[in-house]
């Protein structure tokens, strides 16, 4: 008897090995976590203005205030089940006009459900309290896409390169670079660095490019007007914006990308 043990416990844990192979085979892959760049408040050149204090919301303006805050250190919009919101709210820059400039804020959305929310520039305010133009517009739980709000809806979307034309003919390129696995996590702090010059506009996330337009329609495009956060109507939700910088360009200043 004592000289067999060995034996049979060697058969024993061979069986226990395959079974355990067989299981581990049989059952769902884990799945790796999404790798994101995390976020880290770019340098900026003397030149940008800090149009957040990061404390009050001194500079801005809604037409319903109730719906802003600042919590975290960051401009706060809160949609709960005991406070619907079911029409677009936009929380204005004072700074006015802007023509061709640099832009720098960093964003979350904080939500168990699929919603929408962004920012405008070179906007201008829309029947009374809405806001019409161009948009950053990001829908959880990852897409990021350049839009015209009230316009001509989607110019391009994350890896897309677009041209309009003087008749408004749209022709999309890939930019393969921004497309794939997405290096950003929309319910994570990440930063928008927007450039426009003209009718070109440049958009990166956490300094990486996502996408361009190009809009040569001058029936449609907008060369200047107002900057305003959105808190996008719809199911409960938390969105967040912080510091914000804006840097004024000449027309032909030059701005190095990442």
């Amino acid at each position: 008897m004592h000289n067999r043990s060995p034996f049979i416990a060697t058969i024993i844990a061979a069986v226990l090995t395959a079974v355990g192979t067989t299981i581990a085979c049989g059952a769902e892959p884990t799945q790796s976590p999404k790798k994101t760049i995390p976020y880290v408040c770019s340098e900026d050149s003397p030149e940008f203005i800090s149009l957040f204090d990061g404390k009050t919301l001194d500079g801005w303006k809604a037409a319903d205030m109730n719906w802003w805050s600042v919590e975290d250190g960051a401009i706060t919009a809160k949609i709960t089940k005991e406070k619907p919101c079911r029409k677009n709210q936009y929380l204005f820059s004072e700074v006015g006009e802007m023509k061709d400039f640099e832009l720098k804020l960093a964003h979350r959305i904080l939500s168990p459900h699929k919603v929408n929310c962004g920012f405008q520039y070179r906007s201008a305010h829309y029947k009374d309290d809405d806001c019409k133009g161009y948009q950053i517009d990001n829908n959880l739980p990852d897409m990021i896409r350049l839009y015209d709000e009230f316009g001509r809806h989607t110019l391009a979307h994350r890896g897309q390169r677009a041209i309009f034309d003087e008749n408004g003919t749209k022709t999309t390129t890939e930019i393969l670079e921004a497309k794939g696995e997405p290096w950003f996590d929309l319910t994570q702090w990440h930063e928008y660095h927007l450039i426009c010059r003209g009718p070109k506009l440049t958009l990166l996330v956490n300094g990486r490019l996502v996408g361009e337009v190009i809009d040569n329609d001058p029936e449609n495009h907008d060369l200047s007007g107002l900057l305003a956060l959105q808190l996008h109507s719809g199911p409960p939700m938390t969105v967040q914006f912080k510091d914000i910088r804006w840097n004024p360009l000449d027309p032909d200043e030059e701005v190095k990308l990442p």
